[in-house]
């Protein structure tokens, strides 16, 4: 139940910070925050502790929309499940670890993210509505990214960090102002 309370909270922030991230620079990371936590903790570390509680994964695809999928699931990961979910946890942890970066990072993150659920879709009908919903979120996302990395952030205002006004120009001698 606490997972699907993650992934909605994470889910609806993303989607909120994701239509105002064009415009803010602070929703931008809002969304950063939100799809990194979804895929590293939402995904990676719910993943890890499944598999090392023992969780079985060989029914996860039974309800594929293609029979194939269900049967490829069957024959090939749900026999070698350590390795291949070993490999999934690994694969979410990169992802959100480089979301939440910044800069380059975030956009291979954010693109990584994008494919992964892509792939999800195959997986049943709720994943499919899920995909629906967070593949346009992710891309406005990535979009926003990238955007900002081609904009220089917001210049600081004269003076320095401190608030200290800006110092006078020098006088040079034989100038009277």
């Amino acid at each position: 139940m606490a997972q699907i309370i993650l992934w909605l909270v994470c889910g609806i922030t993303a989607a909120i910070a994701s239509v105002l991230a064009g415009r803010s620079r602070r929703w931008m990371y809002a969304g950063r925050a939100a799809v990194g936590v979804l895929m590293l903790i939402g995904g990676a570390l719910v993943n890890a502790v499944y598999l090392a509680t023992g969780v079985d994964y060989a029914g996860f695809a039974d309800p594929a929309q293609f029979a194939w999928v269900t049967s490829a699931w069957r024959a090939v990961v749900a026999p070698h499940q350590v390795l291949f979910i070993g490999l999934l946890v690994a694969f979410e942890a990169t992802v959100g670890v480089l979301i939440l970066s910044g800069g380059r990072r975030t956009q291979l993150g954010l693109a990584g993210a994008i494919a992964f659920h892509l792939a999800l879709w195959l997986f049943g009908w709720i994943e499919a509505v899920w995909v629906i919903i967070m593949v346009p979120v992710m891309v406005l996302l990535l979009r926003a990214e990238r955007r900002a990395a081609a904009t220089p952030a917001e210049p600081a205002p004269e003076g320095d960090r401190r608030g200290t006004p800006p110092r006078e120009p020098r006088r040079t001698a034989g100038h009277h102002a």
